[in-house]
């Protein structure tokens, strides 16, 4: 049997809703059709994709694997037919949660200015690499180390960190705090898309509880709820200001990288434009980004 597009699109829509019923919905097709495409798929390649064993359906560590390729395939080709639609299309650039920091809107006026042609759109993915592996985006916004191969990184500029606390917390109203002052609150810790781990704590003095999110809006929820605190770059405070979150400098807490990331290959012809834009706007550093201990939040409008 010949493996289809129709075959990736299904195992993705399974993937995406661990369900066949929501996933027959989505495509607009019978729970049975869905089932044996499905299971057309798994002959085809010769591995299980999905745990059909327990209550609810759950990928194999084959399907996980399999997950991501299968989405850079489909996205492939719905590419493939929009280039041969239109001469040219927008460059999307990923970002997990902060972008560019206080710097997105100049980035994104200047390429505006100087590339009018080709469309600069932003997308915010929750996600390590901000969809960029699954090919949902051309570039990306990263921060922390990278470790996926097969990405290009180009270093722009690193961050310090600040804490993130309910503004009614006794904490907030100080000029700066360090990693020890938190190990009395609870830490929000996102695995999906964050870069903070208990791994900042020596192993003797961590947070003695913590509590695991997945984006960045369950993030601010969490913390403005007072259920939990925060450790984010100092750019989240531009990108997510909140009237119920104090963003206050962490003085001994190890500087955040700032990278733009693209995959290896053939990639989109004006990726090269955008690293020197990004290295022009995002590379110079702030003395609010880079100094610690002397960090504020940038003003809303800027």
């Amino acid at each position: 049997m010949s493996i289809e597009l129709r075959h990736f699109r299904c195992f993705l829509a399974v993937a995406d809703t661990l369900s066949v019923t929501r996933a027959a919905e989505r495509l607009h097709l019978s729970q049975p059709a869905v089932s044996r495409t499905l299971r057309q798929l798994e002959q085809g390649l010769g591995v299980l994709l999905v745990d059909r064993s327990t209550h609810h359906l759950e990928l194999t560590a084959e399907g996980h694997a399999f997950r991501d390729r299968a989405a850079a395939a489909v996205t492939a080709f719905d590419r493939a037919l929009d280039e041969a639609r239109h001469t040219t299309r927008p460059l999307l650039l990923g970002h997990p949660w902060a972008a560019a920091g206080a710097d997105t809107t100049a980035l994104l006026r200047r390429w505006a200015e100087t590339h009018p042609r080709t469309p600069l759109v932003l997308r915010r993915i929750d996600d390590r690499t901000a969809g960029l592996t699954r090919g949902d985006v051309d570039a990306a916004l990263l921060r922390g180390e990278i470790r996926t191969p097969g990405l290009n990184t180009e270093h722009l500029r690193t961050e310090t960190r600040v804490a993130a606390l309910p503004t009614d917390d006794p904490l907030a109203r100080r000029p700066a705090l360090t990693l020890a002052d938190l190990c009395e609150r609870t830490l929000a810790i996102n695995p999906v898309s964050g870069i903070t781990t208990l791994d900042l704590w020596p192993a003797d003095a961590r947070p003695r509880a913590t509590v695991t999110i997945t984006n960045t809006d369950d993030w601010l929820a969490v913390i403005t709820a007072g259920s939990a605190v925060g450790v984010t770059a100092c750019a989240t405070a531009g990108m997510h200001p909140h009237p119920g979150v104090a963003y206050v400098p962490l003085t001994d807490a190890p500087p955040v990288p700032v990278s733009l990331t693209w995959r290896q290959g053939p990639s989109h012809p004006d990726i090269p434009a955008l690293v020197t834009l990004a290295r022009e706007i995002i590379g110079t550093p702030h003395p609010q980004t880079n100094a610690p201990g002397s960090w504020a939040a940038p003003s809303p409008d800027r």
